[in-house]
């Protein structure tokens, strides 16, 4: 079964910076986020088995969500030093590994993950440019193409839940990174209270205090869900007014804008102008000798024996296949 991994990288270095001891290079530069990430690669490869990889990336610049709203993730703390020093070098081991890295200016890493999985599994949308329909969209393979049967994201960040379908997991680090899950349809609705095609609009009403947009003033997550649960969607909801009456429906009525926004901020882009090469992502390759020689560099001993186990056990597996 095909399978794309796409990993969200700064979310993974992120996690792993807070969550492993300080750890440094024989030149004594910081290296434990990426050891983390290098960990949680090996674990997703023997647990996932993966046919094709690729890791996505933030950009520095704002994307569209910071000119949509200033305040924007605005109280977020600045990136330490001996972490944003570190992605260099995990950009250095995915290069060596031959696994691609994907980020586009204007977007965050959810919107690019977004598109890529939506691309892998169904095709690239393109527009019409001729005959009545010109403003529809029809789906084609993009070039170096080639469909897979499931996509799994691997990542922290909740908000990627609402990506999550019949053929689109999140396994998801919990406890630092000493263990994950797993993430299918049921594990959302279970952990959420709703299930992924609704976590935008959830969003829209509660706001999201970690990217600092606030939703609509007064409704709360237990409100929001019975809402969704009764009318489906924000805009069944706005229809529904009449319907809901009393407070609620002056605190909906009065908070429109602000829902509006945060429902444009919460939803994940699947449209980004970028485009996945399938055969790139298959070729990945984790025990190279640029991968050994970089962990040599970088004091990685107990990785070399890991990456060198995963490489024996995948080249067992390939044989197996051609018996």
């Amino acid at each position: 079964m095909a399978k794309l991994v796409l990993i969200d990288g700064n979310a993974i270095l992120h996690r792993a910076f807070h969550a492993l001891p300080p750890l440094t290079t024989k030149r004594g530069e910081p290296i434990n986020a990426v050891y983390g990430l290098v960990s949680m690669l090996l674990r997703v490869i023997g647990d996932l088995k993966p046919t094709h990889i690729a890791v996505c990336f933030d950009e520095k610049e704002p994307t569209f969500r910071h000119k949509a709203f200033a305040p924007y993730q605005a109280q977020r703390p600045r990136m330490a030093d001996e972490l944003s020093g570190q992605f260099e070098k995990a950009r250095k081991f995915l290069e060596a590994a031959a696994i691609p890295v994907y980020s586009k200016s204007g977007y965050e890493a959810d919107d690019v993950i977004g598109t890529l999985a939506e691309q892998a599994l169904r095709g690239k949308k393109v527009k019409e440019s001729k005959g009545k329909n010109k403003n529809t969209f029809t789906l084609s393979p993009p070039r170096h193409f080639t469909l897979v049967d499931e996509v799994v994201i691997v990542t922290g960040d909740r908000d990627i839940l609402q990506l999550v379908d019949e053929r689109v997991k999140v396994y998801m680090p919990i406890a630092g990174l000493a263990t994950a899950k797993l993430m299918g349809e049921a594990e959302v609705i279970e952990k959420m209270g709703i299930p992924p095609s609704q976590i935008d609009d959830y969003k829209a009403f509660v706001g999201d205090s970690s990217d600092n947009y606030p939703g609509v003033p007064g409704i709360g997550p237990k409100t929001a869900i019975n809402l969704l649960k009764r009318f489906g969607t924000l805009k069944g909801i706005y229809d529904s007014l009449e319907d809901i009456g009393g407070s609620v429906a002056v605190k909906l009525k009065d908070g429109k804008e602000e829902a509006k926004l945060s429902k444009k901020l919460a939803t994940i882009v699947r449209t980004v102008p970028i485009e996945i090469d399938m055969e790139k992502a298959s070729k990945w390759d984790v025990d190279s000798q640029k991968v050994l020689d970089l962990f040599s560099e970088f004091g990685f001993k107990t990785l070399t024996e890991r990456v060198k186990k995963i490489g024996k056990e995948l080249d067992s597996e390939k044989q197996l296949t051609l018996i």
